[in-house]
């Protein structure tokens, strides 16, 4: 298979069709083409179309981007806003609880899980036996940002996109761009 970076819209919906998935990567791809290109072609829409057709009738299952969850992240997370709200609530300190959470869950086990019960059975454990130890790395991690220069005042955040289901997309660029074709119904 070809490097996606160097793949068409045709090209990434029939490797969807042949293969029967759409993978995160593919879905990417085909939005960094759309929203870099100034305008699509009538191939393009027509590719678009059918890889929606086809997700719409099951023929190509987009491949979800997470079937796992890390516990510890709600764990992290959950401890680190307590602390953060108790600073910010009695200085006028601003801290920034990305930065706090990465630091910590750097420094912490990750607890896996694809079930809610393994995900239930990872927080109990981790009340049990993890708390002060995530207690411990979460006010390390502010310590060390209450404690930093602010080096890089124009750094970029993460971000995610607002649509960022594939058929949101393709169902988005096909009224935006393709008025002039006739939507074709999904059959159930």
């Amino acid at each position: 298979m070809e490097r996606l970076g160097q793949m068409t819209i045709e090209k990434i919906v029939e490797q969807a069709l042949q293969d029967g998935y759409l993978t995160p990567a593919m879905e990417a791809e085909v939005g960094r083409i759309c929203d870099t290109a100034s305008e699509l072609s009538i191939e393009e829409y027509m590719a678009l179309d059918r890889l929606m057709g086809a997700l719409l009738t099951g023929e190509v299952v987009a491949v979800p981007r997470k079937q796992f969850i890390n516990v510890m992240e709600e764990l992290v997370l959950t401890e680190a806003i307590a602390r953060v709200a108790e600073i910010e609530s009695t200085s006028d300190v601003t801290l920034d609880l990305g930065d706090i959470a990465a630091y910590a869950l750097n420094r912490l086990p990750p607890l896996y899980a694809t079930t809610e019960e393994g995900a239930n059975f990872q927080r109990e454990t981790a009340r049990g036996e993890l708390s002060a130890l995530i207690a411990e790395q979460v006010h390390q991690a502010i310590a060390r940002s209450l404690d930093q220069p602010d080096f890089y005042p124009d750094r970029q955040t993460i971000q995610q996109k607002p649509m960022d289901k594939v058929l949101g997309q393709v169902s988005a660029l096909l009224q935006d761009h393709a008025h002039k074709f006739e939507p074709a119904q999904a059959k159930r």
